[in-house]
């Protein structure tokens, strides 16, 4: 496994957080972690990572705002029994994250709880996490070649295309709490700002999932009221040994996927007519862009410590995990998160290789000359 090879560098001297670790051990607090600079990382990480806490959980008449007061609800109805508040750790917070079935609750108290790890300077920790999350008894389950068209369905193709992107955000939500405690014995290792970063991913996700769940129910649809498949998460459980999989598999193929789709669904939607959802859609879209960041950043780093070259080490952990990479890319999206082309476009890569041999014929030639 690759990240048995990361915990020890080609001597065999065993990796400690001195060595790794980007940051001594401190208060969790986003704000007071520093991380070096890596090539290829996206100019807007770090105001990503320092930012003011998001609660933008709303979509208005223009866009992300604050949700409005809710109605009074029951004691039963209410969060109280998810326990994010007595949380004594980041990994502790994920763990009941990933433990709550309901997809509204989750989404909140991923919010909730990364909020509270952010306000009150808690410690990484460590905890084990669930086998799998924890789901609710709908949407049903199948395999993606057994996903029913909207026509099959008789639902109108903007609702079947925003219930797809809103099992992709939910799946997300645990995904990125899943690689926070799922690590969270190597906090040492990886540093606090791994687990910062995954952390800050999840409560974007849960933003995300709410934005869909709202327009659904505008709709007239929520959120289970249509098949899915398991795809995502059968992804990240055969990369649960493996931090540099993991990191490959998720961020640098899954969710670039979503960099990629993004543009294609906006035009769908404004094909036909539904303007609301697209500005939704077009905006998830958007912030993915700072998801794919992250993972570059980490695969980059690990990979230093590792002493791989990261486009070998990628592509090597692709065959290695059964990982595919699908087409058509957003070249620009891509770029723009950090990505090198060679990682994953089999026509740069022959360019590159061209060029390579180009070089050392002009290298002989001048010899010649």
């Amino acid at each position: 496994m690759l990240f048995t090879a990361l915990r020890c560098n080609i001597s065999g001297r065993l990796l400690t957080s001195s060595t790794f670790n980007p940051v001594k051990h401190l208060s969790s607090s986003s704000t007071s972690i520093h991380y070096p600079q890596l090539p290829n990382q996206w100019s807007g990480l770090q105001s990503w990572r320092h930012g003011t806490l998001n609660h933008d959980r709303f979509w208005g008449p223009n866009g992300p705002t604050v949700e409005p007061p809710l109605p009074e609800i029951s004691e039963e109805e209410s969060f109280g029994s998810y326990p994010v508040d007595s949380g004594s750790s980041l990994a502790e917070i994920g763990a009941v994250v990933l433990s709550t079935p309901d997809p509204l609750k989750k989404s909140m108290l991923s919010h909730l709880g990364y909020c509270r790890w952010r306000e009150n300077a808690l410690p990484i920790g460590v905890f084990e996490p669930p086998a799998k999350p924890a789901r609710p008894s709908i949407p049903k389950v199948v395999s993606p070649k057994q996903i029913p068209s909207h026509k099959q369905l008789g639902l109108p193709l903007n609702a079947y295309m925003l219930h797809n992107l809103a099992h992709v955000e939910l799946n997300a939500i645990d995904l990125a709490w899943d690689t926070v405690v799922r690590f969270s014995p190597y906090h040492e290792l990886l540093g606090d700002g791994f687990f910062a970063d995954f952390a800050h991913v999840a409560d974007d996700e849960s933003r995300h999932f709410a934005w869909c769940s709202q327009r659904l129910a505008e709709l007239g649809f929520s959120y289970g009221d249509m098949p899915a498949h398991n795809l995502l998460w059968r992804e990240c459980d055969k990369t649960s040994g493996d931090v540099a999989a993991r990191l490959a598999a998720i961020p640098l193929v899954q969710e670039a996927r979503g960099l990629d789709a993004g543009p294609r669904l906006v035009q769908k939607l404004i094909g036909f007519g539904d303007h609301r959802t697209a500005d939704i859609v077009d905006r998830i879209a958007t912030e993915e862009v700072a998801h794919v960041a992250v993972g570059v950043y980490w695969f980059l780093a690990v990979c230093q410590k590792m002493n791989r070259p990261p486009s070998t080490a990628f592509k090597d952990l692709l065959e290695e995990y059964d990982v595919e990479l699908k087409g058509p890319f957003n070249y620009l999206a891509r770029d723009e998160a950090g990505i090198p082309r060679e990682w994953y476009d089999p026509l740069s890569i022959k360019k590159q290789e061209d060029q390579t041999q180009l070089s050392e014929v002009y290298d002989r030639l001048a010899c010649i000359i």
